[in-house]
């Protein structure tokens, strides 16, 4: 058995997450210093692979407070959207009181490893324990599943599916709602009609 699906086996929902971060594109901004600037995140029910509940935060960055024209045009998260926003420690915390509370079987999902890679990071950085169940990378196994050598960026997966990109892509929230309508494809056998 695989460990995708001995994940599967025993979980019970599935935590979507999808990070932004600050960037920069003429190397400015290291990229071990990156921080995160939004949480976006859909737990989704293992069962039906339907959504029970989201989760959104903006996060404010300490160690490269203000953000790049880059990022901003990427993102579409503008500096008054950080600035006014909860630090990491206190957006982590919420994010894991909303949506991972006492459950178990919950398995942390992103579309790649940036994601945990990221939140890794940010709690070194924060002096904070990194509090994430398992985590299933969502575009290895997209790949997988459907016998694809390729691993595609999000955006190029959905319209593999044949899906719509729905929202602005590089939002969080909106990310993690697309990544979290491919799940039936990745993860619930649903198969493509060619």
């Amino acid at each position: 058995m695989n460990e995708s699906s001995r994940i599967r086996a025993n979980v019970k929902a599935y935590l979507v997450v999808d990070l932004e971060a600050t960037t920069s594109n003429d190397d400015s901004l290291p990229k071990d210093e990156m921080e995160t600037i939004e949480i976006g995140a859909v737990l989704v029910d293992a069962h039906t692979l339907e959504p029970m509940g989201e989760f959104q935060s903006f996060v404010r960055p300490v160690r490269h407070p203000v953000l790049t024209p880059f990022c901003t045009e990427l993102t579409q998260i503008s500096q008054a959207m950080v600035d006014g926003a909860p630090l990491f420690p206190e957006a982590l915390t919420a994010l894991c009181s909303h949506t991972l509370g006492e459950r178990t079987g919950v398995v942390f999902a992103s579309w790649g490893k940036y994601d945990m890679t990221q939140l890794q990071r940010d709690c070194a950085l924060h002096r904070i324990p990194y509090p994430m169940p398992e985590h299933l990378n969502l575009k290895e196994e997209l790949s997988l599943v459907h016998g694809q050598k390729k691993r595609f960026g999000m955006a190029r997966a959905l319209a593999f599916l044949g899906l719509p990109l729905e929202g602005t892509h590089h939002r969080g929230i909106d990310d993690a709602r697309n990544i979290a309508r491919m799940l039936p494809w990745i993860v619930g056998g649903k198969r493509l009609a060619r």
